[in-house]
């Protein structure tokens, strides 16, 4: 089974812990721990998120101005190398050496012209206090926008037409390596008029680069990882139902979350339409999401449209 599994913020960095070295990697050695009996069985592609490294990084940039801050492309390819470094040992520790492990570098191509860039909804970075991130947004020029009861940076965050390195991982797929691609989403790019790549500034979602990855190997499943057990419709609410199986027709007519639960639906839905399925579901419980004991399924043949738990 070829599997693209897409790790959640919760898989390197848990809510209201420090963003330091050895939290990510104590968070990636357990995650890594938990993939490693899929990874032992099936071809893997385990790609990631970025958005609270990437925020932290650009703060650390912000800190030193004897040179200009560097862009926020050149800041996502420096955490797909930072985060993609740890889970690759981490990963390979976890199979003691059985299977080789590879960290690609890649970019995804967006259109300049995506309404996104004028419209950011992407978090990235730490949480503030209203007052702190009414300060933060007055000296940086920053967007701010609402997380739960803190606040946070957004950022432009265009749809991703394809993952200009797919063949390459398609290639160690095939001569039995395991692949950490598509960091925070890839560094988002666009093609010029000569065919060159030119860096965005921007964070692409990582589950829906993910979804176009899949779509691009063929990948039997996406597994979009998070810290909730099942997809909700009408979540947070006293008419909330937790979804057991949907059909994309069927859950592409529900209301979810834009900055959260959306793009994992839209991921879910652009797979299942591409002859694969989605299971969204929790981490800790990995084995039985695949087993299909919890999480939710989203795929092109439930007659029923939606199946409730």
């Amino acid at each position: 089974m070829r599997v693209v599994v897409a790790l959640g913020g919760n898989a390197l960095a848990r809510r209201g812990e420090p963003m330091t070295a050895d939290r990510l990697r104590t968070n990636v050695k357990s995650t890594c721990e938990a993939l490693a009996g899929l990874a032992r069985e099936h071809e893997v592609v385990i790609t990631h998120g970025n958005g609270p490294q990437v925020g932290l990084l650009a703060l650390q940039n912000l800190a030193y101005q004897d040179v200009a801050a560097y862009p926020l492309d050149i800041l996502g390819a420096e955490t797909q190398g930072m985060i993609g470094y740890v889970i690759q040992q981490e990963l390979s520790n976890a199979l003691a050496g059985e299977r080789e492990v590879a960290a690609v570098l890649t970019t995804t191509v967006v259109d300049e012209g995506d309404p996104a860039f004028e419209r950011p909804t992407k978090l990235i970075g730490p949480t503030y206090s209203a007052q702190d991130a009414a300060e933060a947004a007055a000296e940086y020029r920053w967007t701010i926008a609402r997380d739960g009861g803190s606040f946070r940076r957004v950022v432009p965050s265009p749809n991703p037409l394809r993952v200009v390195q797919a063949p390459v991982v398609r290639l160690l797929l095939e001569n039995q390596r395991l692949v950490v691609c598509v960091g925070g989403g890839g560094v988002p790019v666009r093609i010029d008029g000569k065919g060159r790549e030119i860096g965005m500034q921007a964070v692409v979602d990582k589950d829906l680069a993910s979804a176009a990855l899949a779509a691009e190997l063929e990948a039997d499943t996406l597994v979009m990882l998070t810290d909730g057990d099942y997809v909700s419709e009408s979540w947070g609410t006293p008419q909330q139902r937790d979804i057991k199986t949907a059909s994309a027709d069927a859950i592409s007519q529900l209301p979810f979350a834009e900055g959260s639960m959306q793009p994992k639906i839209d991921a879910a839905i652009h797979v299942a339409r591409a002859g694969g399925r989605a299971l969204i579901g929790p981490l800790d419980r990995l084995d039985d999401l695949l087993a299909r004991k919890v999480g939710t399924e989203i795929r092109e043949d439930v007659d029923a449209g939606i199946v409730y738990v």
